[in-house]
């Protein structure tokens, strides 16, 4: 069901600054994308088959604001990569496991995503994702 680690969600006031540091260990921004639902904007840095996602918000009323706001900039989420994100949220639903979003809801890339609470997750809030189909993202 769990295919591998897709990205670390890193919460950050500025990507441009945040992504200095990442520069220095010779990473670089792939692509960056804003992603209107979430009022976000996101940055993409590859490291191996995973990556590490910026997240910066572009409006005041974000939830990464709110986040940044309450815990300050740091890590925000990890994300899990499925082969079918409707499927894996039935078979959590079914074993009790609360969850943030009962459906899927668009993410960056085209993907389809969805969040775990932490109160099931010891504490880490996961999002699932399932990837845009080839050539869809």
């Amino acid at each position: 069901m769990i295919k591998r680690i897709a990205h670390v969600g890193i919460a950050t006031q500025s990507i441009a600054a945040a992504s200095e540091f990442y520069n220095c260990l010779g990473l670089e921004l792939n692509r960056v994308e804003v992603v209107e639902d979430q009022k976000v904007k996101v940055a993409i840095l590859e490291v191996g088959d995973s990556a590490i996602e910026l997240i910066e918000a572009t409006q005041e009323d974000s939830l990464i604001k709110r986040f940044m706001d309450k815990r300050g900039p740091g890590l925000h989420h990890m994300t899990l990569e499925v082969d079918n994100l409707e499927e894996q949220l039935a078979f959590l639903r079914e074993k009790g496991i609360r969850l943030i979003d009962e459906k899927p809801r668009q993410g960056a890339e085209g993907s389809l995503i969805a969040f775990v609470h932490p109160d099931s997750t010891g504490g880490v809030l996961i999002e699932l994702s399932q990837p845009a189909p080839e050539g869809l993202s």
